[in-house]
């Protein structure tokens, strides 16, 4: 049998997981530079606990697993019986009642929601680790990928929607990643529903408006009627979506519209004074968009999505207020806020627009020849005396011929190579060759620790 992968899944060699620790450090820098602290939850989640979660289109794509025991022959006129309900679109106890985690984001409601005795609130926690999607793979999306998220509950401020706009844009400034921030309320979107007479079809309208890019607004019109909306709601839903200019422009439209109703007037001052706190520093890179509704129900106020410069893909970033996602859980009045960062994406951005720096491609920094018994054991102690100073070594596993260790050198990368022969061996000295210069150099073994090995 030919070995292969499951379709969205990849493998990852050396360099890419060493550009993919790159954008993950860099990342958790800045997430501990703003106070989070780190936190870990299992692969799988109870089914229950993620269903009905992230809407209807939402639910789909969850990775359903199978219970274990379902071949058992005792068991099997149940299983079929089982199977039939899952063919109709149900869920069965009998045969599944675990999932693949969707996302972070409801695992750590869970989370919080288990231990909020124990808690010290604002609870600030950071998150990297793998999701799963049922999703089509396509360029930028993947059935796994990892996912980086930051997240604050326990307090309602808006210095806090405030800070996660500022967080993601250090934390691109420090990928050099040219992104526009996307932000929105979800308040906004509220009083747009009741603007239109239709708060009953709220969902209905913020996933027709969340395809607006990808489907255009004919298509959002059409889908807005298929709902059930007529003729003069959807007009209001497309002044709405027409407005424009800049961000003081688009929120002095924005009061004029919905302005009228309380949710209205109380979403345009939130998403105001994010706006106009932010850093001058930052602000060239906040935008108001108001096409922007995130499909996810349990997002109650703030909502941002972030998009990279110079090229074309999804988002690279996104997230809101939630502030009563652990009441779905059982633990009412926890408000929360958080982002998350598509390290997947984010990584194939950095890979078109070439801005790995060269300094994490490097592995092994010298390589000892071998050249005989006598002088491998020579070389393997200076070989640990440079990994004390952090100096990656290696030494070639087989006494062959040069050409065949240059080869290997020259295939890994490898800057230096030192050798070690013979006439080294009785005078104690090595020589260190510059493999990409050619330079070489003959040094006392006692001195190769305090060699300067250049990047």
């Amino acid at each position: 049998m030919k070995p292969s992968l499951p379709q969205g899944t990849r493998d990852f060699g050396a360099d890419t997981v060493r550009k993919r620790n790159y954008i993950l450090n860099t990342i958790r820098d800045v997430f501990d530079l703003y106070g989070f602290q780190p936190l870990e939850t299992p692969a799988m989640e109870n089914l229950e606990t993620l269903m009905g979660k992230y809407g209807e289109e939402g639910d789909k794509l969850i990775f359903k697993v199978l219970n274990n025991g379902l071949d058992n022959p005792s068991k099997e006129a149940q299983v079929r019986a089982d199977f039939e309900k899952i063919l109709e679109g149900k869920n069965n106890k009998g045969i599944t009642e675990r999932a693949l985690r969707y996302d972070l984001t409801i695992p750590f409601a869970r989370y919080v929601a288990m231990n909020h005795g124990q808690l010290t609130f604002p609870y600030k926690r950071y998150q990297m680790q793998p999701v799963w999607r049922a999703d089509r793979p396509q360029k930028g999306r993947y059935r796994e990928f990892y996912q980086c998220d930051a997240d604050l509950v326990g307090s309602a401020s808006l210095l806090n929607d405030l800070e996660f706009a500022c967080l993601y844009a250090e934390a691109f400034d420090m990928l050099k990643i040219e992104v526009e921030i996307k932000i929105n309320n979800r308040k906004i979107l509220a009083a747009l529903a009741e603007t239109c007479a239709a708060s009953d079809k709220l969902v209905d309208i913020t996933v027709a408006i969340d395809k607006l890019d990808k489907i255009g607004i004919d298509k959002v019109r059409e889908e807005l009627v298929q709902k059930g909306l007529g003729k003069d709601q959807t007009q209001i839903v497309e002044k709405y979506l027409s407005i424009a200019g800049s961000n003081q422009v688009k929120l002095k439209a924005l009061s004029e519209l919905i302005g009228h109703t309380e949710i209205g007037k109380k979403g345009v001052e939130e998403l105001a004074f994010v706006i106009g706190s932010m850093p001058a520093v930052h602000t060239p890179k906040l935008v108001a968009d108001f096409t922007l509704a995130r499909g996810l129900n349990y997002y109650t106020g703030t909502i941002y999505e972030v998009k990279a410069k110079n090229v074309q893909m999804g988002s690279i970033g996104g997230g809101g207020r939630y502030d009563d996602l652990t009441g779905l859980f059982g633990v009412p009045n926890i408000p929360g806020v958080g982002i998350s960062f598509g390290v997947d994406r984010i990584y194939d951005v950095m890979e078109e627009l070439k801005l790995f720096p060269e300094t994490i491609y490097s592995g092994t920094k010298v390589l000892f020849f071998n050249l005989g018994e006598e002088e491998s054991k020579i070389a393997f102690s200076l070989m640990q005396d440079l990994r004390k100073k952090q100096i990656a070594c290696e030494l070639f596993h087989e006494n062959t011929k040069f050409d065949k260790q240059f080869k290997y050198a020259d295939k890994k990368n490898i800057p230096y190579a030192i050798i070690i022969g013979s006439k080294e061996l009785a005078e104690q000295t090595c020589t260190i060759k510059h493999l990409k210069s050619g330079e070489q150099q003959t040094i006392q073994q006692s001195a190769l620790s305090k060699f300067n090995f250049q990047p």
